[in-house]
């Protein structure tokens, strides 16, 4: 599931292989963009912000966001793409690489001067060079609803998402359902930034420390499991701002027992 880190292990991917070369390729496979060309500019850099991802060509932004089934490939020139073509909702392409966005469901093209219009309702980013613990730490303090949805806002923090909401809250003993407003936001945010930081450059995210199949996670997934530390069956509902944004959400009720 694309979350933060995945974003950014992406983002540095394409950074590494296309800044500081001449587009020699470019093509959105969506109909509004479908005769954008941007070809015979420059890459700068392709950054992540959040769960977003930038590439700036020239003095424009391609900006994508990679939702539940979106991926961004690496390829050199000519190499087979390990997706099907018709998956491919963009290319980016240089003289000796090639980056291929699929099944990307949000594709926008933007003059970086008005980059801020796409991405700058976002919270506070733990990966990125201007982190603000105490900022993200305030927005979530101050939120009533509960801990699980305020914790995936992004306007409060950018970068977590469903996974890493149930594992904070998890090693923190934090019911999902308490209201935010009465949790230790600033405790909480330090250790979802340092999970996320530990993970940017995994492969394979781990909570427990483990990176064994199954047994990476505390709860997440593990509805009627046995807590990895109590023993108790791990208990499932879904939480979210509105019934269209709702998520499984997992806790263990003898680790978790409420407010800390």
């Amino acid at each position: 599931m694309p979350e933060g880190d995945t974003v950014y292990r992406a983002a540095h991917r394409m950074d590494d292989a296309l800044a500081g070369a001449e587009v020699t390729e470019f093509d959105l496979r969506v109909p509004q963009l479908a005769t954008a060309d941007l070809t015979g500019l420059w890459v700068d850099h392709v950054v992540p912000r959040g769960k977003h991802l930038l590439h700036r060509i020239g003095s424009w932004t391609l900006h994508s966001h990679l939702k539940m089934e979106g991926e961004w490939h690496v390829y050199r020139r000519g190499e087979r793409w390990r997706k099907p073509a018709f998956k491919a909702r963009a290319v980016v392409g240089t003289a000796h690489w090639q980056a291929v966005g699929f099944e990307i469901a949000d594709i926008s093209l933007v003059p970086t001067a008005e980059e801020e219009e796409i991405v700058g309702h976002l919270g506070p980013d733990p990966l990125g060079d201007d982190w603000d613990a105490e900022e993200a730490a305030r927005r979530v303090q101050a939120d009533p609803r509960p801990v699980h949805v305020a914790i995936l806002d992004q306007r409060s923090v950018a970068g977590f998402g469903n996974v890493y909401a149930n594992e904070i809250l998890f090693v923190r003993g934090v019911d999902p359902h308490t209201p935010a407003v009465d949790t230790d936001a600033r405790a909480i945010i330090d250790l979802g930034a340092r999970m996320i930081r530990a993970n940017r450059d995994r492969s394979a995210r781990t909570f427990t420390g483990e990176n064994r199949p199954g047994r990476r996670f505390w709860v997440y997934g593990r509805d009627g499991a046995p807590c990895r530390r109590c023993g108790t069956r791990i208990r499932a509902t879904t939480l979210g701002a509105d019934p269209t944004r709702e998520r499984n959400v997992f806790w263990c009720p003898v680790c978790q027992p409420g407010t800390p």
